[in-house]
């Protein structure tokens, strides 16, 4: 009985969105919001690996010196120019015909327009 008198009263409470227009404005308000965030939960995230890397290189220094002369060689070793020049050339070859696709379509929506 208790349910059925939740239930009525709800009903009788106004609606949050009154109107379509009002639920479209509050999207778009969330859609605005929603980089926003993500941008400031990025910021928090790298602020706290920052802060508890600073932690563990004043804990453990000489270890800390280790893994990073490990980790430089490393990098010193691996032919990054190479891997992202390759990468940069891909990307040139790739681009040609996805641009062609591109115009293609564009001319497809365009003269399927017309005809309409």
């Amino acid at each position: 009985m208790a349910d059925f008198a939740l239930k009525i009263d709800a009903r009788k409470e106004p609606s949050e969105f009154e109107s379509l227009s009002d639920m479209e404005q509050s999207s778009a308000e969330v859609l605005t919001e929603f980089p926003e965030r993500g941008l400031h939960w990025a910021k928090e995230q790298f602020e706290t690996v920052l802060s508890e890397t600073e932690d563990y290189v004043r804990e453990k220094p000489a270890e800390s010196l280790l893994c990073v002369l490990v980790v430089g060689y490393i990098l010193n070793r691996l032919p990054i120019g190479r891997i992202v020049g390759g990468l940069f050339r891909l990307f040139i070859v790739a681009l040609r015909p996805a641009i062609l696709i591109y115009g293609a379509t564009k001319l497809y929506q365009a003269v399927q327009e017309e005809e309409a």
